[in-house]
């Protein structure tokens, strides 16, 4: 009788070990019910941002033409292989370059991509991609809730249409979850900024994805002053050819003591919050600019 218990606890304590190895090795397929995560993407000179909430996952932007390895393999480490929605800020290649291959090899559900009056190769490549998988793309109306699992995106930009450049046709996102905030700005310049003022948008955010890889087209001294964030992330390729990040730039953060998280200098950087706090992946890096 007592060898029998034995037994059956020596059984009962194996199978235990089994599943906590098969659970330890499984991959991570979701945020945690309670948290959002943010993950900047390291693409170079380039914007690719990932948010999971929940069993919920976005995706902002693809990088470059050759950056498809990249983003997939980042995904599917991720366990994910479904994005409940694509969101590609404006047709330059920095943006939707490998959205066609996204869009190709993962499940899909909503894609929005701004309405403008330039075409380019790259959205081309896209809407191919989007009718070979019977798929729709949604324009985007400035004021417009998309929900993302317990988090509630507001579409702010663009406002209106007929811009002279490309970039003010971006995509701006407010991604707000509990208490905390995040605000997308895509490639937006400052006619973008002062349209999304004049409307009167809450632009306050804890978390500033700067327009345009830290330019100084962007990030407006009265725009920084109403988004008024702790951190800031640029999305930036080291000694590129652009003066990413401006020097003007860099200095308005510095001044106002705005801790700064930039791909460059950190990798891609992962953000997590849980309604109340904020959490960094990498320590932040520098204020220095390309000169």
């Amino acid at each position: 009788m007592i060898k029998s218990l034995r037994k059956k606890s020596i059984q009962i304590i194996f199978i235990i070990i089994v599943l906590i190895i098969f659970i330890g090795i499984m991959p991570v397929k979701a945020a945690a019910k309670g948290q959002v995560k943010v993950h900047f993407i390291d693409v170079g000179d380039a914007d690719c941002i990932l948010i999971q909430q929940g069993n919920k996952s976005m995706l902002i932007d693809a990088g470059n033409n050759t950056d498809e390895d990249v983003i997939k393999k980042y995904l599917l480490k991720l366990g994910i292989n479904k994005l409940d929605i694509i969101i590609g800020t404006h047709v330059d290649e920095d943006h939707i370059g490998s959205m066609d291959a996204i869009i190709n090899d993962f499940e899909i559900g909503k894609i929005y991509i701004p309405e403008s009056n330039i075409t380019t190769k790259y959205l081309e490549d896209v809407m191919n991609a989007v009718r070979k998988k019977g798929l729709q793309v949604t324009v985007p109306v400035s004021g417009q809730s998309i929900k993302l699992g317990e988090a509630v995106c507001t579409i702010l930009a663009p406002v209106s249409r007929g811009y002279e450049r490309l970039n003010n046709y971006s995509i701006v996102i407010k991604l707000k979850y509990g208490n905390t905030s995040f605000l997308f700005t895509g490639d937006a310049e400052s006619v973008s900024e002062r349209e999304m003022m004049r409307r009167g948008f809450d632009l306050s955010a804890n978390v500033l994805k700067l327009g345009h890889h830290g330019s100084i087209r962007s990030t407006t001294d009265e725009f920084l002053k109403r988004v008024n964030p702790q951190y800031a992330v640029i999305m930036v390729g080291g000694n590129n050819n652009y003066r990413h990040p401006h020097k003007r730039t860099m200095e308005k953060l510095k001044v106002k003591g705005i801790k700064v998280y930039r791909t460059d200098e950190n990798g891609t950087v992962v953000a997590v919050s849980d309604g109340e706090n904020i959490l960094f992946n990498k320590k932040p890096g520098s204020y220095n600019y390309n000169k």
